[in-house]
C-alpha cells in the first residue's frame, strides 16, 4: 500500500484512466476478473463502479497488479506482494465499449510471444478497427505502446 493509503505510484500510467486505482490506494477498490455492463464509468466519482453497490471497481486484474477480490466491499485484505498476473482467455476477447480498448490490447501484447509482437499488435488493429473508429484505435494503440515498451 502507497504510505498516504493513496494510488500507486505505478498505476497512473499502467492502469486505465477510468479505473479507481488512478485515485485510490489498494483496498479501497475491488478488482473483478473483466469488463462488463454492471461495472460502467461513474462520472460523478470519476471512475468505474459496482451499478449495484456504488462500490470502485478495477476490470483488470493484469494492469492493477491486484488477482480479483472484494477488497472494498468485504474488506478481503490487498496482498502486499502483488504477483504478476496474465491475462485470462475471456479478457482477450474485443470488448464491447471503447473505454476497454487499452486494456484489451495490453492484454493482447502481454500473451504475445516476443518473436510475433509484430503480427499480433497488426492483428489487434485489424480487428478492434472493426469494431471501433480508427481514430479511437490509434489513441489506444499510442498509450498502450508508449507504456508498454518503455516498461519492458
Amino acid at each position: 500500500m502507497s504510505p498516504d493509503g493513496g494510488p500507486l505510484p505505478e498505476w497512473e500510467h499502467a492502469t486505465c484512466v477510468v479505473c479507481p486505482a488512478q485515485l485510490l490506494g489498494p483496498g479501497a477498490f475491488d478488482v473483478v476478473d473483466r469488463p462488463g455492463p454492471q461495472y460502467r464509468y461513474n462520472p460523478n466519482a470519476g471512475y468505474r463502479t459496482d451499478a449495484d453497490t456504488g462500490t470502485p471497481v478495477c476490470v483488470h486484474p493484469f494492469r492493477v497488479g491486484l488477482p480479483p477480490g472484494a477488497y472494498a466491499s468485504a474488506g478481503e485484505p490487498a496482498p502486499v506482494h502483488r504477483p504478476t498476473l496474465r491475462p485470462t482467455a475471456e479478457q482477450l476477447q474485443l470488448p464491447e465499449h471503447v473505454t476497454d480498448l487499452e486494456g484489451w490490447l495490453i492484454a493482447v501484447l502481454r500473451v504475445a510471444d516476443p518473436q510475433r509482437m509484430r503480427s499480433a499488435l497488426a492483428a489487434a488493429e485489424r480487428a478492434a478497427s472493426e469494431r471501433f473508429p480508427a481514430h479511437e484505435v490509434v489513441t489506444a494503440m499510442r498509450r498502450v505502446l508508449a507504456y508498454e515498451l518503455a516498461s519492458n
